[in-house]
């Protein structure tokens, strides 16, 4: 007997809406299907726009809520179609939505509106997973370490989860576990392609490669108080922009270079937040960051040789679709009235049942 949900998430880069279709009934979960469903330029821009303050913000928010909402719908009723499915058949959506602000412990504000999608699919969706969390003190994330635990806990080694999307975060499986943001992940190098080449993205860290690594700059980066502060922490593009960098641009530098010192930034901040922690271990990488080439080989070189490097390809996992299958995780501990924070991570007074249930 399949016991099935579907969890859906788009992140930090805000590039389009990962949909996993999982079955509970097995341990470990079993991935059936997975959709990827890209945003428009369009959309993408209207998304991005409303991460920084600007004029009407109520009403831009309120239609591209609803306009998110039909697009997860979309993407979750493509599912059901590819695998020939009912909505009966499916136990609930666990919808992380899309992450306009966040002001850690303050409030955390996530879009795609789940009555939507709870109407357009016929099927029982979970969202707002973030602000129970901040309402009993903690920061609203990183929320992935509670299911990094369930899926990938171990006594055979000091295992570590790095999620690489537009913020990085780590998942320590110590005890207690530690878990927090360790600052930009791809968010930098996106922006700085995006501004001097009109790319998305820096496939396989081409342009990064091309480039040298501005030592000085570097250290400038690593210097932002952000990289010092203790656990519990997380952030965002709130913190982490174009305007953050140019701040640190002292003297004209070639844009390849500091293309190279941003790769070398995240990969350095990652290792570096590490270390502070365990001294060896086993480093499994997930997220979009897993696909740069470039940025992987700058892990693996600076990790060595006191940690491995590998993605969560290794043990069955992709690494596209860790996010995705930890909402659908996180909205099954919903409906079975378990915790899905982990206080030691986010900060909160106490373990506590995220999520809103929206009845189809």
């Amino acid at each position: 007997m399949t016991e099935l949900y579907i969890g859906l998430m788009s992140g930090t880069s805000a590039d389009g809406i990962d949909a996993a279709l999982v079955d509970f009934s097995q341990t470990p979960p079993v991935t059936i299907a997975t959709h990827y469903q890209p945003y428009s330029p369009a959309l993408r821009e209207q998304i991005l726009a409303l991460c920084v303050q600007g004029e009407n913000e109520i009403h831009r928010l309120g239609e591209l809520d609803v306009v998110l909402g039909s697009a997860f719908a979309e993407a979750v009723n493509h599912l059901l179609q590819q695998q020939s499915l009912a909505p009966s058949e499916i136990k609930a959506i666990g919808s992380h939505g899309q992450t306009v602000r966040h002001a850690p412990s303050r409030f955390t504000l996530q879009v795609g509106d789940p009555n939507t999608i709870a109407a357009k699919t016929g099927i029982t969706t979970i969202a707002d997973f973030r602000r129970k969390d901040i309402a009993h003190g903690g920061q609203g994330a990183p929320l992935l370490p509670a299911f990094h635990h369930h899926l990938f806990a171990t006594t055979k080694t000091q295992r570590v989860i790095v999620n690489i999307g537009g913020i990085a975060n780590v998942t320590l499986l110590s005890s207690p576990i530690i878990g927090f943001d360790t600052g930009p992940g791809n968010v930098l190098m996106d922006a700085w392609i995006g501004l001097h080449q009109q790319q998305t993205h820096d496939k396989d860290g081409a342009w990064a490669a091309q480039g040298q690594v501005h030592p000085a700059l570097l250290e400038r980066l690593l210097a932002d108080t952000y990289f010092h502060l203790p656990p519990p922490k997380s952030t965002g593009r709130e913190y982490f922009h174009l305007a953050w960098l140019q701040q640190y641009l002292e003297t004209p530098t070639p844009p390849q270079d500091v293309q190279a010192t941003l790769a070398e930034l995240t990969a350095r901040s990652i290792l570096l937040s590490i270390q502070k922690h365990q001294s060896v271990g086993e480093i499994l990488i997930c997220g979009g960051g897993a696909h740069n080439t470039f940025l992987m080989q700058r892990l693996q070189q600076l990790a060595e040789p006191h940690y491995t490097v590998d993605s969560t390809q290794k043990y069955g996992i992709h690494p596209d679709w860790v996010e995705a299958i930890a909402f659908a995780w996180l909205a099954r501990q919903t409906l079975l009235r378990q915790p899905g924070n982990l206080p030691s991570v986010t900060g909160a007074h106490q373990a506590v049942i995220l999520g809103g249930i929206y009845q189809a």
